[in-house]
């Protein structure tokens, strides 16, 4: 069975561009639907927080003050998720911050993203958001803890991917939903989905 990397970021903002950078990590190893290992780690930066984001996430520039060097996070982080497909809710988000942060360190960072996001919008096209905790609310998945924290995020986004797999399989019959269907799904218009889907099992 395949295992994907599914991962979250928590940042002092939303673009790495902007120089905002990332202040927590959190990657789960997800295989045949079970968490198997999981990587966390605040890290610093030297990056002030703002005050909105403190209340948003709840980690605060002192909690940062003390945490490990960013490179040494990013580093233990890369070679957790080795080689594995990477899945993240709103996964454009979290692949700049990985990306940015790698790349400072001259590390490659060419890891295959799933989006939960893009992949709900297509499977779910009836919720009223597609926010992560929203959807976790309409689906009646596990809740972790407090959102905005990277691995309480990561496992709900677990949760999420696991009945993305599901729903697609008994739906169309499908034996293998993998990361690569699912990136395929992702990618393709809301109105030719369930034909695509069918195309694959025959039906």
């Amino acid at each position: 069975m395949q295992t994907v990397a599914v991962l979250d970021f928590e940042t002092t903002g939303l673009s790495p561009a902007q120089g905002d950078r990332a202040t927590e990590i959190a990657v789960a190893l997800l295989r045949d639907g079970q968490i198997v290992d999981r990587y966390q780690s605040l890290m610093n930066a030297g990056r002030y927080i703002p005050s909105n984001v403190v209340a948003l996430t709840g980690i605060t520039n002192e909690m940062i003050a003390s945490a490990p060097p960013v490179a040494t996070v990013m580093r233990e982080a890369v070679r957790f998720v080795g080689k594995h497909p990477v899945v993240a809710h709103n996964a454009g988000f979290d692949r700049r911050f990985w990306q940015a942060e790698l790349a400072m360190l001259g590390e490659r960072a060419d890891h295959a993203f799933a989006c939960t996001l893009l992949a709900s919008r297509r499977i779910y096209p009836h919720a009223h958001s597609h926010k992560l905790s929203m959807l976790a609310e309409m689906l009646g998945l596990p809740r972790t803890g407090r959102s905005h924290r990277a691995m309480v995020d990561t496992e709900m986004t677990c949760h999420l991917w696991r009945r993305l797999q599901g729903d697609i399989a008994q739906t169309y019959g499908l034996p293998n939903v993998d990361h690569a269907l699912i990136s395929r799904v992702q990618t393709t218009t809301k109105d030719k989905v369930p034909t695509f889907l069918r195309s694959l099992s025959g039906r």
